[in-house]
């Protein structure tokens, strides 16, 4: 966040039909409109969830809201305090969901026990999770174990500030996406902000 592939015309095109669909339906709280963007600049509505996203914190980040704290404020019967022109992008967030899997196995989950871990810090470095060392993880439920978040100035920034936090990142005891995850951030093509829906397959030959 900010995404690469829009302009700041077109982010505002979608934040303006994206508040136009949640007041037609009288919705109040936090809630994400997601929209699929073609190579000719058109955007078309997805789907609409009614809660925050796994990716919240990237927006947290480059708005220095706390979305979730607001959610909770206007759940309780508090009104909003912000406006939208109080709303500043600054700088860029990039956020690695890690999860419990083995992509090269079709990304097939990687369940057991969390033996040795060690997460990554410093300034404008984040991770959200719930891991442990000596925590099980199951294969009951979703795959990822945490999310690292990085805000940085800029893009470029935010995408060394990555690797170095994925660099630091160990889990021992299960297999992880961590390596992976470091391959897309050295990918010229993400790296430029020309990824598609189809990078996966046709990049990275997954």
């Amino acid at each position: 966040a900010p995404s690469p592939a829009l302009s700041a015309e077109t982010r505002k095109k979608m934040g303006e039909a994206a508040v136009r669909a949640a007041k037609f339906v009288g919705y109040k709280s936090a809630g994400t409109i997601e929209f699929l963007y073609d190579k000719d600049g058109n955007f078309y509505f997805m789907e609409m969830n009614t809660r925050v996203q796994v990716e919240h914190p990237i927006t947290e980040m480059v708005t220095g809201v706390d979305i979730v704290k607001e959610q909770i404020k206007i759940a309780a019967g508090e009104k909003l305090q912000y406006s939208q022109k109080d709303i500043q992008i600054k700088g860029h967030a990039i956020e690695c969901r890690i999860n419990a899997e083995i992509p090269e196995k079709n990304f097939m989950p990687s369940p057991g026990v969390v033996q040795h871990m060690h997460l990554p810090a410093g300034n404008g470095v984040r991770v959200d999770t719930a891991l442990y060392t000596g925590y099980k993880i199951p294969s009951e439920y979703d795959s990822m174990i945490a999310k690292v978040i990085v805000h940085a100035p800029d893009r470029e920034a935010a995408l060394q500030k990555m690797r170095s936090a994925l660099d630091e990142m160990v889990v021992m005891g299960v297999e992880t996406n961590l390596d992976f995850q470091y391959q897309i951030m050295k990918n010229q093509v993400f790296c430029d902000g020309k990824a598609d829906t189809g990078f996966i397959e046709n990049v990275l030959k997954i």
